[in-house]
């Protein structure tokens, strides 16, 4: 099962009022376990970016003025994304901006039902409580020192690991082993390790024999005395 996390940063928060991305990140895992391959880009949004949205992300008007439109990048960022589901922290916001961009870039939008919100399985699962990914780091023990700033790549590496936790915890001896250069090991399957001891036996002699006499009178049709 093939899943991309992904985050946005942006100029605000709404394309309708002339909002642009300034920068994509996503992180693919498959079966519940990072692969090691992203896909991070920063946007020039064609538009001057607000002092608000740069206190939140550090990105400034100069800082992407030679960086490349966003039709520049979608081919790619599509090819990144195939028809993998989709997994985002208050998945709204993002899909209604990944959408009207790539809508102004002339390709194909986002179906919404491919996107997992994480906000909303955390509200489920923490009723009340703190969600944001920063919370959700503290919550769960990610390590999200490195976050003096929205950023989209690191977010979404973060929330990566904060999603695996959503859905149980990692379990990687469960999946297909990882091997080098991010591809898995073909029909690697899961096997339980020795036990240290033996069971000790739980049955006694008699429990054994009046067992074996059972099945003896139930004659051929008994399924313990089929080969």
């Amino acid at each position: 099962m093939r899943e991309i996390v992904l985050d946005t940063e942006t100029t605000g928060l709404d394309p309708a009022t002339g909002d642009r991305i300034v920068e994509l990140g996503a992180v693919e895992i498959v079966n519940h376990m990072p692969t090691g391959r992203t896909f991070h880009a920063y946007v020039n949004p064609q538009r001057e970016v607000p002092e608000e949205a740069v206190r939140v992300h550090g990105l400034t008007t100069a800082f992407l003025a030679d960086k490349p439109v966003f039709a520049r990048v979608a081919e790619s960022f599509a090819a990144f994304l195939g028809d993998a589901r989709l997994v985002i922290h208050n998945a709204g916001f993002d899909m209604r901006f990944l959408n009207a961009e790539l809508g102004w870039a002339g390709f194909e939008g986002l179906a919404w039902g491919r996107a997992v919100d994480t906000l909303e399985l955390a509200k489920r699962r923490f009723p009340g409580a703190n969600n944001t990914l920063d919370a959700l780091c503290r919550r769960f023990g990610v390590d999200n020192s490195g976050r003096q700033k929205h950023g989209a790549l690191l977010d979404s590496e973060l929330l990566a690991e904060v999603y695996l936790e959503l859905m149980g915890g990692r379990q990687p001896d469960l999946t297909l082993m990882v091997v080098s250069g991010g591809e898995f090991a073909a029909g690697a399957t899961w096997v339980a390790p020795a036990r240290p001891r033996p069971l000790s036996p739980r049955l006694t002699a008699a429990e054994a024999e009046a067992h074996a006499a059972f099945v003896a009178g139930l004659g051929p049709a008994a399924l313990w005395l089929r080969g």
